[in-house]
């Protein structure tokens, strides 16, 4: 195992930023969360270029 320095490395790495991100986020609202499968329920897809309306025809 040559390279056990750098894979503990990139290890120390990811746990930092998961830390980092754990200490920085606030807690997750599963009331105020949209729905993860939508279908059937209204909702107008928002946030990506397919959810964009279609250009009008002129």
């Amino acid at each position: 195992m040559r390279r056990g320095h750098v894979t503990l490395l990139v290890a120390l790495g990811v746990g930092a930023l998961l830390v980092l991100d754990r200490v920085q986020s606030q807690p997750l609202n599963p009331y105020a969360a949209p729905p993860m499968i939508a279908l059937g329920s209204g909702l107008a897809a928002t946030g990506a270029h397919c959810a964009a309306p279609p250009p009008v025809a002129r």
